[in-house]
């Protein structure tokens, strides 16, 4: 199969895209791409990354992605280093897949994209494709990206090529939702946007759709985790007047979304995960530099960030004076069910917040490791010891704790702060059982 990259032709047999970061986006779309008989040369500054995926391992939990990076190791189609410039000289199509982190003024950190395209910029050779998909603010392509690049000498659409392309997938469903889901892509100009397709055809079944350009491209992901964030708050704002009234808010909102053009997401903890939390701030980011507010957006936030103290809340509403030895269980540290991935985990901040109040906290996820957990400052304890706590507090809703019965909760104190357990069964057994959004 051929493509023309510039006006070189170009072989996917002996190709190679160099992929800038490995992490939970990077290393699959490695993988991909290397099982589809691509050549593919991963780049990441964590060397244990690099040294386990060497070996052919991974260094988080994504199901079907072991197979898949053993696969392209064992056949020579997948390598990985640690020095960006050198996966940069040797590679023809360069993927910036790196973290876009939030500062301490919720401002966008876009250090790690910036490194990765000065080590691009000192690789790059005429005929390239530069393809982002970090999640960036708008316009950073054009005014950020784009000049670092043509610090080499040569002229983006011209000696170069480049675009944007978000990626959307689910934790604990990435492989499938790369390979099915639907591409956006926005080009520098129409031959970025038709080479940046013509790659994407070798990872997804599904539709590819162009926009009219980078900056199109960059909103489309702000805009797609900014509405389920809002969605998310508005949600939480009705728990918090639904347990004004005695209401039970998942009872009235399942009921609510029979409506055909009604989708109200469910109420909990916070949101985590690297994206929903982080990703509004950059259009309220933008928004300021333009001179006006983005204040749904910003009022959301707010809100979301406010659940765990409302948890902490809900728990001092039940209980008196307590001495030393009162114990606070906190099952679930992942920031959702059934993954391992602890990014902007709500559980952190409840943590923080109970201890700071001076509460003896201790944790369980079966997922997550003890170290990983203990680095919260927590003591990782057993299911069953957890489940002892004078107080337990579900955060997480892993398929494990949905099956919580009220005979195990040995001390009839539970707050629930996702929607996975009956409250008449549990109140009729006698335990104190609170919930965001149907306090008793």
């Amino acid at each position: 199969m051929k493509t023309i990259i510039g006006n070189v032709k170009m072989n996917f047999d002996t190709i190679q895209v160099g992929i800038f970061g490995l992490g939970h986006i990077g290393l699959p779309t490695a993988a991909i791409l290397a099982n589809n008989n691509i050549h593919v040369l991963g780049a990441d500054v964590n060397t244990e990354t690099v040294d386990n995926i060497n070996k052919g391992l991974c260094s988080f939990k994504e199901p079907g992605l072991d197979d898949l990076v053993k696969k392209a190791v064992t056949n020579n189609y997948l390598k990985a280093t640690s020095n960006l410039d050198v996966a940069a000289v040797e590679s023809d199509i360069l993927l910036v897949i790196v973290p876009t982190p939030i500062d301490e003024n919720k401002k966008s950190d876009l250090s790690f994209v910036i490194s990765a395209c000065k080590s691009i910029k000192k690789g790059l050779k005429k005929g390239n494709l530069v393809v982002i998909e970090s999640t960036v603010p708008p316009e950073t392509g054009i005014n950020v990206i784009k000049p670092i690049l043509e610090e080499s000498g040569l002229k983006c659409g011209e000696d170069f090529y480049l675009s944007y392309s978000p990626e959307r997938a689910l934790p604990n469903n990435t492989i499938y939702e790369m390979t099915h889901n639907v591409r956006i892509i926005g080009g520098y100009d129409d031959k970025s946007a038709d080479l940046t397709a013509n790659l994407y055809s070798h990872i997804t079944q599904g539709d590819i759709i162009k926009v009219k350009n980078i900056t199109s491209a960059e909103m489309v992901k702000l805009m797609e985790n900014t509405y389920r964030d809002v969605n998310i708050a508005l949600s939480n704002e009705f728990a918090l007047i639904s347990e004004k009234i005695d209401v039970d808010v998942n009872e009235v909102i399942r009921a609510a979304n029979y409506h055909p053009r009604v989708n109200i997401h469910t109420p909990g903890p916070g949101v985590g995960g690297h994206c929903i939390p982080v990703d509004p701030y950059f259009l309220i980011e933008l928004a300021e530099t333009y001179g006006t507010s983005a204040r749904l957006i910003s009022d959301s936030r707010k809100i979301n960030n406010s659940m765990p103290q409302h948890v902490v809340d809900i728990l001092l509403d039940n209980i008196d004076d307590v001495g030393d030895d009162f114990v606070i269980s906190i099952l679930g540290i992942a920031y959702k069910g059934n993954v391992d991935d602890i990014r902007e985990t709500p559980s952190k901040t409840l943590i923080e917040l109970l201890k700071d109040k001076g509460f003896n906290v201790v944790a369980h996820d079966p997922l997550v490791s003890d170290n990983v957990i203990e680095s919260f400052g927590v003591k990782s304890v057993s299911y069953d010891e957890a489940l002892d706590a004078d107080c337990v507090i579900i955060m997480t809703d892993h398929d494990l704790y949905k099956d919580i019965t009220p005979d195990m909760i040995k001390n009839n104190f539970i707050i629930v702060t996702r929607p996975i357990l009956d409250s008449n069964k549990f109140r009729e057994n006698g335990v104190n059982f609170q919930a965001i959004g149907d306090i008793d």
